[in-house]
């Protein structure tokens, strides 16, 4: 099947919380090294305090957070607001935790089945910060966040918002022995991870292909993964982030996902160099 193009949006700004630290100057050269052994690599303490968030699950926190380190960068924090702003939010394993929660009956949580539902991590976000453009949830490791990335592209293209925000969640620690039985059918370290990036409009081309194998395929030794470590859909956002923040010159990469069977390739080719100091305008 012939690759679909569209124009390629700009990388305004990327925010990651990880269980290396804040931002992507947190991230060890190579990921297998600094876990030292360790399976997982959890995000230990509050990430975002607050008595509206006192009954949000541990990856709703982390989403709010992740979306606040892209504001660091300068954007005001009202410029996500409205419905110009389109959410879309990819994940493999973030509601992991509240549906063994629910099936095994634990006492010790808040939440109730309904509230398990992957929708709970971008509604909070949605709350929090006033966006009420399009809204789309991508379910499945690396290669929904590259639909993510895509389905924004397309809306961006078709004027149907003026920025859209890719945000992708993984947690592991809670389920962290149902993946330990399972070994085999991720990579090492499993690195909790919570990364949000803001596009708008851009020139350039944008690529997009999936095939389906129907058998087991291995993930890319990315420069993001090497650098981050398994951390599904969180994977693909990491590289763009750190290709955006190491280059001077417009981008020019192909980010490549797989999970069960399926492999997709989104191949971002810049026309021109993005701008670095932004000024936004909130009126």
């Amino acid at each position: 099947m012939r690759p679909a193009r569209l124009p390629a949006p700009m990388v305004v700004a990327t925010g990651l919380v990880s269980g290396w630290g804040r931002g992507l100057e947190a991230l060890p050269d190579r990921a297998e090294e600094a876990a030292a052994g360790r399976p997982v690599i959890a995000i230990e303490g509050p990430v975002v305090v607050g008595d509206r968030f006192r009954r949000a699950s541990r990856e709703c926190l982390l989403a709010v957070a992740a979306v606040e380190e892209t504001l660091q960068s300068g954007i005001p924090r009202e410029v996500l607001a409205g419905n110009r702003t389109a959410l879309l939010y990819a994940t493999l394993s973030a509601y992991g935790a509240s549906n063994r929660a629910f099936i095994e009956g634990a006492r010790a949580t808040s939440l109730h089945f309904p509230y398990t539902a992957p929708s709970a991590v971008p509604a909070e976000v949605a709350i929090e910060f006033g966006i009420t453009g399009p809204y789309v949830i991508f379910l499945g490791g690396a290669p929904a966040a590259l639909s993510a990335l895509w389905y924004a592209g397309t809306l961006l293209a078709a004027a149907a918002c003026d920025r859209a925000l890719v945000l992708a969640v993984e947690t592991f620690n809670e389920c962290a022995d149902l993946y330990a039985r399972g070994r085999w059918l991720v990579g090492r370290p499993l690195v909790e991870a919570a990364v949000a990036v803001l596009l708008e409009p851009g020139a350039g081309v944008l690529t997009y292909s999936e095939a389906r194998s129907g058998r087991r395929v291995r993930a890319s030794r990315s420069t993001g993964r090497r650098r981050l470590g398994e951390a599904f859909a969180c994977g693909p956002l990491v590289e763009l982030g750190l290709a955006r923040a190491t280059g001077a010159g417009p981008l020019d990469l192909s980010l490549t996902g797989a999970w069960r069977g399926t492999e997709a390739v989104l191949r971002w080719a810049e026309a021109r160099p993005t701008w670095s100091q932004k000024k936004f305008s909130t009126s």
